[in-house]
């Protein structure tokens, strides 16, 4: 007889390919599978990020494990161990919409905060009340990059795309009623935005919006030692007369 199928494989080496840490989604998973894994992300000596770990989800966890995991029940985030401790200013704001569009909003920045990265939240901005956006969009300006969260019509990420240079990700939410229920208007209005270069996640995914913005930061930081080790190579000023450098 052959033995059991593990369930449970997890990926430690995901973000030595991609930068990204893995994160484990707990909805539709068992308790039994959601112990599994923080067992051997321990046994690994892991951080593990969780998401959409409802409350229900989070009760029924054994009380050692539950006093394990800093849980964020808006977001429906937890983190199991520390996380990246973090680096400098905040260089990416994530912009709600609503109050209603905070859970998505609240999951962005927790996924960023996880990884080791600042963010700056900016909540209840929608176009309804253009004003309470104008008054932060010089803040906006200086942000590397934006996560737009918005439902209903989603007119924030047109708006917010057009007043600002830095790269705009675009997360639709599932808030509004009628048409808007369920947040296909919201991402439908995105993908036909008439600002352009904005992109977008799956409707809800404030996961995946901070890892869009994630991976961008990391092109910066690719970039930067690329280019910290041209001007290592490059002659100086007093040997301007070419050849090539020595390698050190």
């Amino acid at each position: 007889m052959t033995g059991a199928v593990p369930e449970v494989r997890l990926d430690f080496a995901r973000a030595s390919r991609t930068g990204l840490d893995e994160a484990v989604l707990c909805a539709g998973k068992s308790t039994a599978q959601i112990e599994t894994v923080l067992a051997e992300a321990r046994a690994a000596g892991r951080a593990m990020l969780l998401t959409r770990l409802d409350a229900a989800a989070f009760a029924a966890l054994a009380g050692g494990w539950r006093a394990a995991v800093d849980y964020d029940p808006v977001s429906r985030t937890g983190f199991f161990g520390a996380p990246a401790p973090p680096e400098g200013p905040a260089r990416i704001a994530v912009v709600s919409a609503g109050t209603s569009d905070v859970p998505v909003a609240r999951e962005a920045e927790r996924t960023l905060a996880f990884s080791g990265v600042a963010s700056e939240l900016v909540l209840d901005v929608g176009v309804a009340g253009l004003w309470r956006l104008l008054d932060r969009v010089e803040r906006l300006r200086e942000m590397r990059v934006l996560i737009a969260v918005a439902g209903m019509d989603a007119a924030l990420v047109s708006v917010v795309a057009g007043l600002v240079a830095c790269p705009v990700i675009a997360a639709p939410a599932s808030t509004g009623y009628g048409v808007a229920a369920g947040g296909e208007s919201a991402l439908r209005s995105i993908l036909a935005s008439c600002s352009p270069g904005v992109v977008a996640v799956n409707i809800d995914n404030g996961y995946g919006a901070a890892c869009a913005a994630l991976r961008i930061l990391q092109i910066e930081v690719t970039e930067a030692i690329r280019a910290s080790g041209a001007s290592a190579m490059r002659p100086s000023s007093a040997n301007s007369g070419g050849g090539v450098p020595s390698p050190s």
